[in-house]
């Protein structure tokens, strides 16, 4: 439904309206103000003519509002308003009228009028957007309706199930007169459990010591083994690489100038920390979003929750963007698309232009929800250059920490003093001299990218050498302020303006967002209130679907109308509601589903169930998955023995990617610099990694709930032909050959690294035969197991999870 335009004469004024002006503020406006504005400034800004700049000056809402360049009044404060900065020509690129300065006593009156409050009767017939959604209507809708509590349904095999996941989806099957399938193997169960949860197969020790248990007790040897995966350090690896493709995450802006962010890595690190240390889920949340806001007994506590308001500024930027106010614009819209579909699972951002096409949110909603970011100062670094006009600072953190590019001399930095300052005078020489056209012109440009380039060098370390430590992230500004309906999203068709708040179809909060602050603390709060039906249940859709292959909802980032209807709706309110049981634990809820017996079925083929149910949405059978990118990249490195587990310090993208990272860049080199895990690997918008970017790893562009699972011709010729696979297919035969040269212990070694379990009697007799046609010995034995251990990892087996 399209919100309506109505026209109200001087009905909701952006400012005072007329009759609360004094007799004397109105008096000054008409003599001194009004007069200057029609002679030399309406010809180019108002009404009725071709708007420069974006900016109307013939009614006050338009002055407030401002243009391009942001407000061209700000009440009470002249060094803030541009149109007095501009008439008393303190800024070369802001001189206005532009042909001539206006006497002083005119700039005087308007230094005078804005220290009054910019008094200004003119309060023009007003357009208001008024929506037409029945929101209690569209409140029935079942996401937007609380969990419902209910007991596990009753089932015919009573003797099936061992939890209440298990009743639902017994229950299920047995109204399709289906079976489940029956219990997955050991070896089976041990390999999925190692890649669901630390995203690594299990190693040969492992896999002979869980073997061992196994045939004692295999429900203890099961339970120590989920204890075991729950608790490593890779857990955090797997489980927050899961997020960081919620999270949009990524380590440059993207578009049109695909420059670096380069303290990206702060907040991946505490994403891998947070599920590590299985941080709730509900302060995990109000960290990203508010996370500069909250109490903090120490230094360090305070600088956690502003690494992790990374979150907001991750987003991909449009960093040519002439128009400042536009770049603002699309940046809050991003921040609120993010948020609204990596937490509430909705698509919020859609009202932007309009009332939502499907969901009951006007265009009101979006708008409150605009004021809170709009409100917010995002700080994300890179440099300001001839390409890249909207570069921002980098917030100082309070506790130092190890830096991946380390310390210089108290020389070095005085030499880059030197030359910073070298640079400066040079170009006051260039401007006294009238740089304006032609070669003079580009040598201004090039010294100030230089500069700009140097100021950001220096500035990150203290004088005498010390690395300074930065973070992405956010912080409120001075003064917050209510944001302004655009129609059709329009800067320069401003409607009435909007309180700060949340979404009406979730009423259910009272507080409201407070003068003084931007409100992102209580919309931190509002997006985790247990009386909120969409937090929980979106994060344990999300949960489900890692186990599982999709989720509950198959629209993870869409539980609105135009999503999917769950498969089981009642089972996914159980899930929500143990999880806020259970203090919203990740590890508590991931620990209750794999414990249930539909996680630990097999993935055997059933003709009937298949018939009935293609999709396996009932759950007939464990689906068989294929490995995501990462797992298959670290599998490899895994078997061939190169695999290095520790953490990386920073990332290879570092500051060194200051300057634009380009359309050419080299992403192969991405794949092959470092054997760390995947998660490690940096991530370059629109030039990922070959591992990755084959392998439908996850669009660092876009809230990523559910990746992509293709099966294309060039993954194969990627692992036939590729230097990385190649290079792990030969450390894999040196691996084996520095271990025995037992060609049969070299087929059992080689099926249990690369398959969990060990080969059947053809296999061994194929294996065999391969190597029959060769004279160890004589011919390059490396080769040849190279050729052997290349054709395992190309293999099918190698990259599915049954």
């Amino acid at each position: 439904m399209k919100p309506a335009l109505v026209i109200l004469a001087g009905a909701l004024p952006l400012s005072a309206p007329a009759e609360e002006l004094t007799s004397e503020e109105t008096k000054f406006f008409e003599q001194k103000i009004r007069p200057v504005l029609a002679k030399y400034c309406y010809e180019c800004h108002a009404e009725g003519e071709k708007i420069k700049g974006g900016l109307r000056v013939d009614y006050r809402d338009g002055l407030i509002h401002g243009g391009d360049s942001g407000p061209a009044v700000v009440p009470g404060d002249p060094t803030k308003s541009l149109i007095y900065t501009a008439m008393a020509y303190q800024d070369p690129d802001y001189e206005m009228p532009p042909k001539k300065k206006l006497p002083d006593e005119i700039i005087e009156d308007f230094r005078k009028w804005i220290e009054m409050g910019a008094p200004d009767p003119r309060v023009p017939d007003k357009v208001v957007v008024q929506s037409e959604i029945d929101i209690e209507e569209g409140k029935k809708h079942w996401s937007f309706q609380a969990p419902k509590a209910s007991p596990a349904p009753q089932v015919e095999d009573a003797g099936w199930p061992v939890s209440f996941v298990d009743s639902h989806i017994l229950s299920g099957l047995e109204k399709e007169g289906l079976r489940p399938a029956s219990d997955a193997a050991p070896d089976v169960l041990l390999r999925r459990l190692h890649f669901d949860l630390t995203g690594l197969p299990p190693s040969y020790g492992q896999i002979m010591a869980f073997a061992e248990a196994w045939a004692k007790d295999p429900e203890a040897a099961y339970s120590a083994k989920v204890e075991e995966l729950l608790a490593s350090e890779h857990f955090g690896e797997r489980w927050g690489r899961h997020w960081l493709d919620v999270a949009r995450y990524a380590e440059s802006t993207g578009k049109e100038v695909n420059t670096s962010f380069p303290y990206a890595w702060r907040y991946r690190d505490y994403v891998i920390d947070s599920f590590n240390e299985d941080k709730p889920y509900d302060r995990f949340v109000m960290e990203q979003i508010a996370g500069d806001l909250l109490p903090a007994k120490y230094d360090e506590d305070w600088q956690e929750g502003l690494i992790a308001t990374g979150f907001l500024a991750m987003g991909p930027k449009s960093l040519n963007q002439q128009n400042p106010r536009q770049f603002e614009a699309d940046l809050v819209d991003e921040q609120i698309d993010a948020t609204s579909q990596a937490i509430l699972g909705l698509t919020v951002s859609c009202a932007r232009c309009h009332d939502h096409k499907s969901d009951p949110i006007p265009t009101e909603d979006y708008y409150s929800i605009a004021g809170i970011f709009h409100s917010t100062k995002t700080y994300f670094g890179t440099v300001n250059a001839v390409a890249t006009r909207r570069a921002t600072k980098l917030l100082e953190l309070p506790v130092s920490t190890d830096e991946p590019q380390g310390d210089i001399s108290p020389e070095e930095y005085q030499a880059l003093a030197e030359q910073l300052e070298e640079q400066r005078n040079q170009l006051r020489e260039l401007v006294r001299s009238g740089a304006r056209q032609g070669n003079l012109q580009q040598q201004v440009i090039r010294i100030r990218t230089t500069s700009a380039f140097l100021e950001e060098r220096l500035g990150s370390y203290n004088p005498d050498g010390t690395k300074k430590s930065f973070a992405m992230g956010v912080q409120d500004h001075a003064r917050p302020e209510d944001a302004t309906v655009l129609i059709r999203g329009e800067l320069d068709m401003p409607a009435q303006r909007v309180d700060r708040g949340f979404l009406q179809l979730l009423d259910f909060c009272e507080d409201e967002c407070p003068p003084d602050a931007s409100g992102r603390l209580e919309l931190a709060q509002w997006l985790t209130s247990e009386e909120n039906p969409l937090t929980a249940r979106v994060m344990a859709n999300r949960i489900w679907s890692k186990l599982f292959g999709q989720g509950i909802v198959t629209s993870p980032d869409n539980f609105g109308v135009s999503g999917n209807t769950p498969t089981h709706p009642e089972l996914l309110d159980a899930l929500a509601l143990e999880f806020v049981k259970g203090e919203w634990s990740v590890k508590s809820l991931i620990r209750e589903l794999v414990h249930s017996r539909t996680y630990r079925m097999a993935s055997t083929w059933n003709a009937e169930a298949y018939r009935k149910d293609p999709g396996n949405a009932l759950l007939w059978r464990m689906p068989v998955r294929r490995l995501d990118a990462e797992a298959l990249r670290d599998a490899m490195l895994f078997a061939s023995g190169q695999l290095d587990s520790q953490r990386p310090l920073g990332s290879v993208i570092g500051e060194a990617g200051h300057v634009g990272i380009g359309r050419a860049f080299n992403t192969e080199r991405l794949d092959s610099y470092q054997d760390y895990r995947s998660v490690y690997l940096p991530i370059v918008r629109d030039a990922l990694p070959s591992s990755l970017a084959l392998f439908d790893g996850a669009d660092a562009n876009i809230v990523t709930g559910a990746r992509e699972e293709t099966n294309i011709p060039s993954q194969a010729l990627y692992l036939m032909n590729n230097d990385f696979v190649l290079t792990q297919a030969k450390s894999m035969a040196t691996r084996l050959m520095e271990h025995t040269d037992d060609k049969d212990e070299w087929i059992r070694m080689s099926f249990l690294l690369c398959y969990g379990r060990v080969p059947n009697g053809y296999e061994v007799s194929a294996a065999n035969g391969f190597f029959a046609q060769f004279r160890f010995g004589q011919d390059d034995d490396l080769s040849v197991l190279t050729t052997y251990c290349h054709s395992l990892l190309a293999a099918a087996e190698f990259r599915y999870l049954n």
